[in-house]
């Protein structure tokens, strides 16, 4: 098979390779890859901002995959947990003690072929594309696990900040919960496409909106940003920062910022279940991915346009 394989110490490369087709072990199933979404955490892969722990990876963890009986399931950045931390006892397997990450501790999508733990497969609904689902199975469920982190209710008043893949998937989800949306982010395309697609009031990344929120999340790793959320918001009011790796934190003034029960939570990794509910939200409200379609081999293109910022919605390779 053909794959994209980053090597350890080649900070920012991918190479195509020919591989031998993976051999699923006990209690996995070999994929063919339909589609597999490109996601700003590959980047900070290839790029190394997280330590390589394999000499050789195949990144990619927004995975449609067909099993050999013909059922399409979806894989995520979450490929396996230890099932007996503390954690993953009390139903938060986001913070397993020994998690494993796919396109980072087992080889991903970006590839022709993949194998999986038969238990983290995501059912997919069947009318639903790959095209559509791929981008769904991070962007759309860390977006969704972020609005629960920032514990969104239904009507509220609720900023963006950063405006790619997660972001447009999640500004959907809080329409259908009744929200009003606020968004602030760099690049007028990110800010045109927020515009289109209904929010209620667009501004640069760290310009103030003209009402208080109630919530946040920031979806840009930058600390800056998260200083600019937390400004916007008024009392009692939550940011949830979505980011894997952040650039860093300033320090900020407490009384004008913090205080009046202000908080920062972050958002890490997802669980099935918001795998699940998320799916089905999707469907259900008709959420859809704005999608930049690149062949396998055009994966070190995707993640470059990524890095530039010049993805307008999500990127999706197609093996």
């Amino acid at each position: 098979m053909k794959a994209l394989v980053h090597h350890a110490g080649a900070r920012g490369e991918l190479v195509l390779e020919e591989r031998a087709q993976p051999i699923p072990s006990a209690g996995e199933a070999l994929l063919r890859v339909l589609a597999c979404g490109v996601c700003r955490t590959d980047l900070h892969v290839v790029d190394e901002e997280l330590p390589p722990r394999r000499d050789a990876t195949v990144p990619g963890h927004q995975i449609v995959g067909e099993l050999p009986s013909g059922e399409r399931v979806g894989v995520t950045w979450l490929g396996g947990v230890d099932g007996t931390c503390a954690f993953c006892r009390s139903e938060r397997e986001n913070l397993c003690d020994a998690p494993v990450f796919t396109g980072y501790d087992r080889d991903g999508g970006f590839a022709q072929y993949v194998t999986a733990r038969e238990d983290f497969l995501i059912p997919l609904p069947r009318g639903m594309s790959a095209e559509q689902a791929a981008p769904l199975l991070c962007a759309g469920i860390i977006g969704f696990r972020a609005l629960r982190v920032a514990q969104v209710q239904r009507g509220e008043r609720v900023g963006l900040y950063g405006f790619g893949a997660s972001a447009h998937l999640a500004m959907q989800v809080l329409q259908a919960w009744d929200c009003e949306v606020f968004v602030a982010t760099r690049g007028e395309s990110h800010r045109a496409l927020a515009r289109e697609l209904g929010a209620a009031w667009v501004g640069d990344t760290t310009d103030v909106p003209p009402v208080r929120l109630e919530r946040a999340v920031t979806f840009a790793p930058s600390g800056d940003v998260v200083l600019a959320a937390l400004a916007a918001l008024c009392k009692g009011g939550v940011v949830a920062v979505n980011a894997i790796h952040l650039d860093r934190m300033p320090a900020f003034d407490y009384d004008s910022l913090l205080w009046g029960e202000r908080q920062i939570r972050s958002v890490a990794n997802m669980t099935r279940a918001d795998a699940r509910d998320f799916i089905r939200l999707a469907a259900e409200a008709g959420i859809r991915a704005r999608v930049s379609a690149f062949g396998l081999e055009e994966g070190p293109q995707a993640l470059r346009a990524l890095r530039e910022d010049r993805v307008n919605g999500a990127a999706v390779l197609f093996p």
